[in-house]
């Protein structure tokens, strides 16, 4: 038998490799896993830094619109650089004067000033006029009329030639031809070819001058005439002696050829120059900027240079700017304190919602976090990776906002719209890393003495706050943004916050022992979790408490200043029209009685009265001489509750009742009367002959007749008229209640005899408040408060719903073990709501609360005389609807979402809720 030989080796084959282990990528792995948190903390982070982008240009966009709207109502005149200087006598000619006008235009060059498109207006002017003495002349109490001579540059592109032609040379040594504004001419009774004569002055001889032309203004309200003496039509004038006399004074126009003649027609002639400012160029941020280069204009090196270059050692530049810049900036800080507080108070709310949502978050992954930590990492690597997580939602979503924001609302400004975006993305991206870092810090026994040194702390520094502002008022105008004023409503609201924690467990654990007491389970189940807590918790999480409080308080107190804006603005309106409506004659006229009836029945009308009003009555026997009064001849009744309503004046109408016949009238004086009243009778003429004698029966501080201040008697229309039977016809109609200007406005070109219904004048409060709200300020302020209500009760909503969610998971399991006992689905969502709603209705409650005592504490430092566009007294009262309104509205709004997440809670299957293994 063969001995088997060796075995023959194997062949060769490739031994079997083992791939290296590759890390999966973090953030991608965590992506994919929970793709719906990444993508609501997204969503958050773009909401959040959209609104945080869009407010600073909100501002600056509100800020510009109103310098310019303030510019604008000012004219032309105040908002343009003015120069002059004296005319060259024999050496004037008009290409000297555009020479300077391209030199001016030329320096007025600079980061935020430009001139206007309209274009500068320059020219020579007589220095004074003079009277016309032809007799043919219109004179209304005998004075002569007065004419002006100006040279315009570009007149004949402003103005259309209706009759004649333009000035020119005419003839050597005659008269000066001019051209008047047609309306002027007729005004006077001058036509074309009239040769006008004047009276010698103290420094030249006579002079005349003849009408060659007529013209008309391509637009009279064109900047170019504004501010030139009565060149557009004629201007009743009155005179400087101590009983004014009316006359009329108009401007003519002459050629470049009669230069010379201007400084004999005015006893010398000045060149001017008014270069308007482009207003709508202008920026609140740049106005610091803009006031030093007028500055220098005025007195400064460009003013120094300019009278070198034009070799006018003369040369003034004057311009109200400065002045306009420097109160412009005063209203604008004066409102900003008042702005800033719907800002803050949403900015307040959004951190509360980022840390809600932190909380969720740590909630839901403390299990990955402490096994990642267990496992060697470390708690810095972790945080790490957390930010690099987040970095990828939050900051796409951060530039997609702030891009959105600068394209939707333009302004050049970038700086705080940057920062702004930047803090608000920094919150949203440091949320989460900053709870993950706390949460896997070693675990400390709660320290209920640290608890209370900062919520004594907090407290302490709110009642310095609200002391401080109490104390020394808003901050002084010049000093921006109150922080004390802004940070005062959020620290009461914080205080809430903490003290409704502390009563919360103890207001709804009474309320859980009442209703544990009854046979129903629900109410007092749902009760005895939300005493102890969202998810069985020790006691309530402040944060939700604090976010709903915040909303109320801001919303509240914003609330109310915007509802003692239209209450304060009404009451200005209505002293400035002395009533609701009110109706006044011209000058010796009255108003028809069918006026009066038909005024009356307008529907809406509560109170009338009728006044006669005699502004050039004698009052005898003050201090043994005669004083010039108004005397009002009111029903005393109907006046009075006019009073009253306005606010303005007010008596008791009995004091007007008036004795036996023969003995002096009763008569309220006013308080410029006040001093020089003494015992006894006084005697009265009134302008239309009667006279009587009177006494002082009161004093009243202002009537709603007379919105000024002057001397004044108010006497009772009874027997007033019964000793003067003309005053029986009022020539003044007050009136409350609701009207319509133009309504009001055709029922006089109606009633009125149509020679005079065009000189009848008819007031309206409506108006005025609509004439005061005008101001973009004021309506800048208001859109950003309530756009600041809106985004503060969003992000209430949202920190409810949030807090919710951070329970849903035990309650859910809650819910579906009660199911296998026999819970019914609408038990479910019942228990849900006991539960939830008592936490946001206290809250919203005690929102209102604070709000209220906010207002109480603040309210009197608070001046509303900037959003009102008029000065009224410092001090906000506290009015009950506006605090109610926002209370009750944001708390309807969570017991929505509450109902809402109650019903999609309700519907959970007991099959996904009772797993095998479930540890909730």
């Amino acid at each position: 038998m063969k001995t088997p030989g060796p075995t023959p080796p194997a062949p060769n084959r490739p031994a079997a490799r083992r791939s290296p282990a590759v890390a999966a990528p973090w953030v991608r792995t965590r992506l994919r896993a929970a793709p719906v948190p990444a993508l609501l903390g997204a969503a958050l982070a773009f909401i959040a830094v959209l609104l945080a982008a869009a407010l600073p240009r909100t501002v600056d966009r509100g800020d510009d619109q109103a310098l310019r709207s303030f510019l604008h109502d000012r004219g032309p005149g105040p908002t343009s650089l003015l120069v002059t200087s004296v005319a060259r006598y024999g050496e004037q000619s008009p290409r000297d004067l555009d020479d300077v006008l391209a030199t001016l235009r030329s320096a007025a060059r600079g980061p935020g000033l430009g001139l206007a498109a309209g274009g500068p207006v320059h020219g020579t002017r007589a220095v004074k006029p003079r009277d016309l003495m032809n007799p043919e002349l219109a004179r209304p109490e005998g004075i002569p009329p007065q004419l002006s001579l100006l040279h315009m540059r570009e007149a004949a592109d402003h103005a259309q030639l209706v009759a004649g032609q333009w000035p020119g040379a005419g003839t050597p040594g005659g008269p000066v031809p001019v051209a008047l504004s047609r309306s002027a001419a007729q005004t006077l009774g001058i036509t074309v070819g009239t040769v006008l004569s004047t009276a010698p002055s103290p420094a030249a001889g006579p002079e005349s001058a003849q009408v060659v032309g007529l013209y008309t203004p391509i637009d009279e309200a064109d900047p170019y005439w504004s501010d030139l003496p009565c060149l557009t039509h004629a201007c009743l004038t009155r005179t400087a002696t101590k009983v004014p006399q009316m006359f009329w004074q108009t401007g003519g126009l002459v050629g470049a050829e009669r230069l010379d003649r201007l400084p004999t027609w005015g006893e010398g002639a000045t060149d001017f120059w008014r270069l308007p400012v482009d207003v709508d160029a202008l920026r609140a941020d740049q106005l610091p900027s803009v006031a030093r280069q007028i500055a220098s204009y005025v007195s400064g090196p460009t003013a120094t240079r300019l009278a070198r270059d034009t070799h006018r050692a003369d040369l003034r530049v004057t311009s109200r700017l400065p002045d306009l810049f420097a109160q412009a900036r005063a209203r604008r800080q004066a409102a900003a304190p008042l702005a800033a507080i719907g800002p803050a108070g949403v900015a307040g709310v959004a951190v509360v919602v980022f840390c809600l949502a932190a909380a969720l978050g740590g909630d839901r992954r403390a299990g990955e976090l402490r096994l990642l930590l267990a496992r060697g990492g470390s708690r810095r690597s972790i945080v790490g990776r957390l930010l690099g997580e987040g970095a990828v939602t939050v900051l796409p979503a951060a530039l997609l906002a702030t891009g959105l924001a600068v394209a939707l609302l333009p302004t050049p400004r970038l700086a705080a719209t940057l920062l702004a975006a930047a803090a608000a993305t920094l919150t949203a991206l440091l949320a989460f890393p900053v709870r993950a870092f706390f949460l896997l810090a070693p675990e400390r026994a709660p320290s209920h003495r640290r608890r209370l040194v900062a919520e004594l702390l907090l407290l302490a520094t709110t009642a310095a706050a609200v002391w401080e502002v109490r104390d020394r008022g808003v901050a002084p105008v010049g000093a921006g943004i109150d922080p004390l004023l802004v940070a005062a409503p959020l620290l009461l609201a914080l205080c809430g916050g903490l003290l409704l924690a502390r009563l919360q467990p103890v207001l709804v654990g009474a309320l859980a022992k009442a209703a544990g007491r009854g046979p129903a389970l629900i109410g007092f189940l749902g009760l005895a979790r939300a005493a102890r807590g969202a998810g069985g918790r020790a006691r309530p999480s402040v944060l939700p408490l604090v976010a709903v409080l915040l909303a109320v308080t801001v919303g509240g107190f914003g609330a109310t200043v915007l509802a003692g804006v239209d209450t304060a603005r009404l009451q200005v309106a209505r002293q400035a029209v002395g009533g609701d409506a009110q109706i006044a004659a011209p000058a010796e006229a009255v108003l028809p009685p069918e006026l009066l009836r038909a005024a009356g029945a307008l529907p809406g009308v509560r109170t009338t009265a009728s006044v006669w009003l005699d502004d050039h009555a004698y009052l005898f026997d003050v201090d043994r001489g005669y004083l010039d009064v108004n005397v009002l001849v009111v029903d005393p009744a109907a006046y009075a509750e006019l009073s009253r309503v306005v606010d303005r004046g007010r008596f008791d109408p009995a004091v007007l009742e008036a004795g036996p016949a023969g003995t002096a009238l009763p008569a309220l004086f006013s308080g410029e009367l006040a001093g020089r009243r003494s015992a006894g009778a006084y005697q009265l003429r009134l302008s239309n002959g009667g006279e009587f004698q009177v006494e002082a029966a009161g004093v009243v501080r202002g009537t709603p007749a007379l919105p000024g201040s002057s001397a004044t008697l108010i006497l009772p229309a009874g027997p007033v008229t019964a000793a003067v039977p003309q005053t029986a016809q009022p020539n003044r109609w007050f009136a409350l209640g609701d009207f319509d200007q133009d309504r009001l406005g055709e029922l006089v070109r109606e009633k009125a005899p149509p020679a005079a219904a065009a000189q009848y004048l008819v007031r309206t409060s409506s108006a005025k408040v609509a004439e005061l709200a005008e101001d973009p300020l004021q309506r800048s302020a208001a859109r950003l408060f309530w756009a600041a209500v809106v985004g503060a009760a969003g992000f209430a909503l949202l920190a409810v719903l949030l807090t919710l969610l951070r329970a849903a998971p035990e309650r859910a399991a809650l819910l579906a073990r009660l199911r296998t006992m026999g819970l019914r689905p609408r038990q479910g969502a019942l228990l849900i709501l006991a539960e939830s709603l008592p936490q946001a209705v206290v809250a919203a409650l005690g929102g209102g609360l604070v709000a209220s005592a906010a207002v109480a504490l603040l309210g009197p430092a608070v001046d509303l005389s900037t959003l009102v566009g008029a000065p009224v007294p410092t001090g906000l009262a506290f009015l009950a609807r506006p605090v109610l309104t926002q209370a009750l509205g944001l708390a309807v709004l969570v017991a929505a979402g509450v109902l809402v997440e109650a019903a999609i809670s309700g519907r959970r299957q007991i099959t996904t809720e009772l797993r095998a293994g479930d540890q909730r």
